[in-house]
């Protein structure tokens, strides 16, 4: 990914303690790293970068909103964003080496030698992380009005025909109950 200069955090300058970054994203951020799960994506990120020597504690909050297509029924769904990321960066002499082997995904190293933070990667990788896995209306909304209720009928149907066709599948195999 090339890095975008509003992404860089020029640390070298800043002074140790506490340091707070907003960023507002949409959909245009998303762009380099080609099409999303999602559209309509506005999110607020608070960085709030804690200095210290030899490393950087990075706490981001995600906060925001999304349109999702519903795993169940494929309509629209808003998607509520919303979670918290903590992530520390060590300053070391080899961070290629130090990255390839380290096993904890909340470290990450860079070289003494470098003097800015480019968070971009972060950002759409914790703005990712924030939507569920399933995305789906909760049980009590099924079949509202921002259910697709021809898919749900659809859906319906085949789980009936897959509990009658799994009858006959195994019909054959109850004279082999009583075998001794």
């Amino acid at each position: 990914m090339s890095h975008r200069r509003e992404f860089e955090i020029a640390f070298v300058g800043l002074k140790p303690g506490n340091h707070i970054f907003e960023y507002r994203i949409d959909d245009k951020f998303f762009v380099p790293y080609g099409e999303q799960d999602f559209i309509n994506c506005t999110a607020n990120i608070k960085l709030n970068l804690e200095k210290n020597a030899g490393f950087m504690l990075l706490k981001f909050d995600v906060d925001g909103k999304a349109e999702v297509n519903c795993d169940r029924c494929g309509n629209s769904l808003p998607m509520q964003l919303w979670d918290e990321f903590t992530l520390i960066v060590k300053l070391v002499e080899e961070p290629e080496k130090m990255n390839e082997t380290e096993e904890d995904p909340d470290v990450f190293y860079i070289s003494r030698g470098e003097s800015h933070l480019h968070i971009a990667d972060w950002i759409f990788e914790f703005v990712n992380l924030s939507f569920p896995l399933q995305k789906m209306c909760a049980e009590s909304e099924m079949g509202g009005p921002k259910c697709n209720v021809e898919v749900l009928a659809q859906l319906k149907k085949m789980a009936e025909q897959a509990l009658t066709e799994s009858n006959t599948v195994w019909k054959g195999l109850d004279q082999f109950k009583h075998l001794d």
